[in-house]
């Protein structure tokens, strides 16, 4: 439906994102990534904005932005006229907003009966909370995972946005919509995706709420295998005030683990009883704070045994195996941004644009070759706000 110059495995998708923050347009992004003709309809006066400079702003990377003031007299009618050359709706917006813009999921259908119209929520569309305000924590809160993320003599600790917004919301988002884009191949027909972050998130927890289960997790924090409970698989501070990762787990890598610190090797029938962890975990505190990181990265270069030093924000695109892979890449304004992924044997889609200043394109420029609609009309609508932006290859 499109006519988008990049290429890549989902090459010829059209969607249209209705402009929010965190994982919808995380989401947005990740299929641009991917080949994805992506069309952004910023929210005119609604102060959805970054604390960063708009060239910097990744996920607004390989998109094109308009601005759409959906209050005015024609903003739900240009709205529909992009939904006609469109495969995919993102709605960002709480349960209710774009049916009462005129918008909703049954005027997106009956413009379109192809149409996905994917619905990115905290608390999900129905339930008694479907109309609170909320965010990353506080979805975390509801499902469990907050109460089992941290150590067992402190609080709760946030895991950044990644467990919420973008594994429990964007992740779970893109996958409804390559599932209803599956289906649609056999019916014909669209669909509306609820998703969720409570929802996702609780599906994260499926590993978890399984050894609890069975008896082998126990509902307090930093006292199970994989929580920072184990001594075995947690992080060490070295002499330089910097840390050591280790998930020694296995009996071959926990035997290199030991080997590696010098340690005796009697622990290997002995760390599978609890009342020996304290002592264990001493001795790895020991261990550890005798070298500085480089030192014991260097001494488990060679070895299997799970180990890796605890890289900063800024020394991550530095490793020489992210390098090697172009994990990372860098723009010619200098900063450093994540790589599209994962990786495909032929469609693969490159290094996207960088996200464009609001004020640097023409509506005509954004909307050029959206599907087969007359471009020039929909640019000239009142409700759009001048001028508009596109970042397509």
């Amino acid at each position: 439906m499109t006519h988008a110059t990049r290429q890549g495995p989902l090459t010829g998708l059209s969607v249209l994102e209705l402009g929010g923050l965190g994982p919808a347009p995380f989401a947005a992004m990740l299929l641009a990534d991917l080949g994805a003709d992506v069309l952004r309809v910023e929210r005119s006066g609604a102060g959805f904005e970054m604390p960063v400079p708009e060239r910097m702003d990744t996920l607004q990377r390989g998109k094109r932005r308009i601005r759409l003031d959906l209050k005015h007299e024609q903003g739900a009618e240009t709205f529909l006229d992009l939904v006609q050359a469109a495969d995919i709706v993102i709605d960002s917006y709480r349960p209710g907003v774009i049916e009462r813009l005129g918008i909703g999921p049954d005027e997106c259908l009956e413009r379109n009966p192809r149409i996905i119209v994917a619905r990115m929520t905290g608390w999900g569309q129905d339930g008694p909370l479907a109309q609170r305000a909320g965010h990353d924590p506080t979805y975390l809160a509801l499902t469990g995972a907050l109460h089992a993320i941290g150590r067992a003599d402190g609080p709760p600790q946030l895991p950044l946005s990644l467990v919420g917004d973008f594994g429990g919301g964007a992740m779970y988002l893109v996958t409804g919509i390559l599932a209803a884009l599956w289906e649609r191949e056999r019916s014909g027909q669209g669909q509306v995706i609820d998703a969720a972050i409570v929802d996702g998130v609780s599906h994260l927890m499926a590993s978890p709420y399984s050894l609890l289960a069975g008896g082998a997790w126990t509902d307090r924090r930093g006292e199970n295998l994989i929580d920072s409970g184990a001594p075995f698989v947690d992080v060490y501070r070295t002499a330089d005030d910097k840390w050591m990762t280790i998930a020694a787990l296995e009996p071959p890598f926990f035997a290199e683990l030991i080997n590696g610190l010098g340690l005796d090797p009697a622990w290997a029938k002995r760390r599978w009883k609890k009342e020996n962890w304290d002592q264990l975990r001493v001795e790895l505190c020991e261990a550890f704070a005798r070298r500085t990181r480089d030192e014991w990265e260097e001494i488990f270069a060679g070895r299997d045994a799970c180990v890796a030093p605890v890289l900063s924000l800024n020394e991550a695109p530095e490793s020489a195996h992210l390098q090697a892979r172009g994990t990372f890449f860098q723009r010619e304004e200098g900063h450093v941004e994540p790589a599209p992924a994962p990786r495909f044997s032929r469609t693969n889609t490159g290094i996207p644009t960088a996200a464009v200043g609001i004020d640097e394109k023409t509506a005509s420029e954004a909307l050029a070759g959206w599907g087969n609609q007359n471009c020039e009309r929909l640019a000239n609508s009142p409700a759009i706000t001048k001028p508009a932006v596109t970042a397509l290859n």
